[in-house]
């Protein structure tokens, strides 16, 4: 219990999924009982933390209610934030993300997604990508010439495959497998990352001072 009563570890964060946990289905919104247990779980001293593969800005606006109020892995774990700051971030080699984001490209039926820190860089083939992001994944974007252009560190590439993640997970993904971690992100997606979920949260149990033992992930 996050009280410390009965046998059981005291609970001092808890980190929980969102698309296909906190969502389901075709839900757009957090219920508005998920911030209730946020600020009653907060009053007994326990953080909360959305963990998801999307981008800062994203989760911000789903989480709008509570603000800073709680800390945010995005990116699968590249990025972490709290109270509006950077706790971590893992950046991925830039010659070998160019690389990966050629071979992306060279997917007739593939569209590649360059994540920085607070934006999600698109070289658009079809000008209903651009609108998939912007409008119904709910992300920054900005466009470029070149992925040589990018002025950042690139955190997370991601492949959108409209012929399903499955099919591109021999070509795609098992030649990365040993760089990066490769993640099946929902039935067109593939992500690749150095960091992973179980990486960003152990680099905010870090930040906060919280054991293992006193986190519950969902």
């Amino acid at each position: 219990p996050a009280s410390g009563r009965g046998t059981g570890p005291v609970i001092r964060l808890i980190a929980c999924d969102i698309d296909g946990t906190l969502l389901r289905g075709t839900q757009r919104e957090i219920s508005p009982a998920v911030f209730r247990e946020v600020v009653r779980l907060g009053k007994q001293g326990v953080r909360f933390c959305p963990a998801s593969g999307r981008q800062y800005r994203s989760m911000r606006a789903l989480f709008a209610q509570a603000e800073d109020d709680i800390a945010y892995l995005c990116e699968n774990g590249a990025i972490v934030y709290r109270g509006g700051s950077v706790v971590s971030k893992l950046a991925m080699e830039r010659a070998d993300a160019l690389a990966l984001i050629g071979q992306i490209q060279a997917q007739e039926q593939c569209e590649v997604l360059i994540s920085g820190a607070d934006t999600s860089y698109l070289i658009p083939k079809h000008p209903d990508y651009v609108d998939h992001i912007r409008y119904f994944v709910g992300n920054h974007i900005t466009r470029v010439k070149r992925a040589q252009d990018i002025p950042e560190d690139i955190l997370k590439v991601s492949a959108y495959c409209r012929d399903g993640a499955a099919s591109h997970t021999q070509t795609l993904g098992a030649p990365w497998k040993a760089a990066y971690s490769v993640a099946v992100a929902g039935e067109k997606w593939l992500d690749f990352t150095r960091a992973d979920k179980g990486t960003g949260l152990a680099a905010l149990c870090g930040e906060l001072g919280v054991r293992p033992q006193e986190v519950i992930a969902f």
